[in-house]
């Protein structure tokens, strides 16, 4: 399981005065928490943190956080992000290990063109991501759907999805996830424009 090492150091004050000054000086307050783990606050660079966001993992990245003669292995589960700028704001961090399965979601992405999109349907995907339980270095980036062979009105649901070993979803087995639908303004418009040829 490949981590990102961050360092971070107790926070001694507490409250949203001392929290704005840590900002002011470039660094981000924070806590982490977890089993065998009392809240304790933090202050850390922002930076690699960010750099952790920006993987193909993101919020399910798991870090290694370095406090004082302790190291712990930390997942994000909480983050304020300011909603003009985007700067980051404060952050939570849990302790995980491989032994305790994380509940955590991850993004449903599809490739491949799908032949009823080819044939004039249109592709419909109800839900962007899934929940699932699995140990942090069994989270997969993503759960990938092959749709080269949906046709019209075929559909994948979360029981049929194929998942990582390791990896159980939580969503539920029936929900619907995407699927290849019957453009129906097309439709009416080709009906249409038949109807006017005909009239000729």
């Amino acid at each position: 399981m490949e981590k990102i090492a961050i360092k971070a150091e107790v926070r001694e004050k507490r409250g949203k005065g001392p929290a704005r000054r840590l900002r002011a000086a470039g660094k981000l307050p924070g806590v982490v928490y977890g089993p065998g783990v009392d809240a304790t606050p933090i202050a850390l660079s922002p930076r690699a943190l960010e750099a952790g966001l920006r993987t193909e993992k993101r919020r399910n990245q798991v870090f290694e956080l370095e406090l004082g003669e302790t190291k712990h292995s930390v997942m994000v589960r909480d983050l304020l992000v300011h909603p003009v700028s985007r700067a980051l704001l404060h952050v939570d961090f849990y302790v995980v290990s491989e032994d305790r399965p994380v509940h955590t979601s991850v993004p449903v992405v599809t490739k491949g063109r799908s032949r009823g999109v080819q044939r004039g349907g249109k592709l419909r995907q109800a839900i962007r991501t899934i929940d699932i339980v699995a140990a942090p270095s069994d989270i997969p980036a993503s759960v990938v759907v092959d749709i080269t062979n949906l046709d019209i009105g075929d559909s994948v649901y979360v029981e049929s999805l194929e998942l990582p070993a390791n990896v159980k979803a939580t969503s539920a087995p029936r929900q619907f996830v995407l699927g290849v639908e019957e453009d129906k303004r097309a439709a009416a418009r080709a009906e249409a424009e038949a109807a006017g040829n005909g009239k000729k």
